[in-house]
């Protein structure tokens, strides 16, 4: 598991907008990435290419090469649902299945990769999935309660736990800390310094703090103005963003003059 991304000349499109322009980076394994910037940069729009996410969306597209340890996700013959396998998506507000069980929405995305496994196999599945989203212990004795009963933080460790169980090589989390209380972020930044022992980790935040805490490596995007394209501004370790930029829009925003 964990693999690296290294991505080239990409645009990306809705119908003719260009939506984010000419982007190039590259993203080591085993680390933790936060993109940073202010409100309709483009940073989530660009974290859903690294998946496929992106072309869900009608009349959407991109150009350019998205390589995940060489391969290019984007080439001819290359299977969108194989991708979100191997690149798993935590999203904003956590979303458990709400009618599943716990067990159950662990299981939903292996079962749905047509994984056929026993009741033995399903059931390390499910306790290796929760203890690496460090929930195990707070769920072992309800797994049949619906996932839709467990607190904010829980529902979204259990969003992740069923992203484990796929077994994928990178784990993109679109502000996966801000629709919850200070005390569920905590448990998720710890969960997310732990997942990068195993996983490449590609976190969208607004919080600079949180990018500051949890990251190797940030990346900021900006935008000009309305009806431009997004861009990728600059892109460092996260000491040197925050403490020591080259960019005067890199230092205005972490200094919060703007955004």
């Amino acid at each position: 598991m964990s693999k690296r991304i290294d991505v080239e000349s990409l645009n990306v499109y809705y119908g003719d907008f260009l939506a984010v322009e000419d982007v190039n980076i590259e993203i080591e394994p085993r680390s933790v990435t936060a993109f940073i910037g202010p409100s309709g940069c483009g940073k989530s729009t660009f974290l859903r290419t690294l998946n496929r996410m992106h072309e869900v969306v009608p009349g959407a597209r991109v150009e350019g090469k998205v390589n995940l340890d060489g391969e290019d996700l984007y080439g001819r013959g290359v299977d969108p649902v194989r991708v979100r396998s191997q690149v798993g998506m935590v999203f904003q507000r956590p979303n458990p299945f709400p009618t599943m069980s716990i067990r159950d929405n662990v299981l939903a995305g292996a079962k749905l990769n047509s994984r056929r496994m026993s009741r033995a196999a399903a059931d390390e599945l499910v306790e290796s999935s929760l203890r690496g989203a460090n929930l195990w212990e707070e769920v072992k004795d309800r797994l049949g309660k619906p996932g839709s009963g467990l607190s904010g933080g829980q529902q979204q460790r259990l969003c992740i736990a069923r992203t484990i169980a796929v077994k994928p090589d990178v784990i993109l989390m679109d502000e996966p800390c801000s629709a919850l209380d200070p005390i569920s972020t905590l448990a998720v930044e710890d969960l997310i310094s732990e997942l990068q022992e195993e996983y490449t980790v590609v976190i969208v935040t607004h919080n600079m703090q949180q990018a500051a805490r949890v990251s190797h490596k940030t990346a900021f995007f900006n935008i000009a103005g309305t009806g431009k394209p997004g861009k990728l501004i600059e892109y460092a370790p996260t000491q040197e963003i925050f403490n020591n930029p080259k960019d005067r829009a890199t230092e205005d925003y972490v200094s919060g003059r703007f955004g």
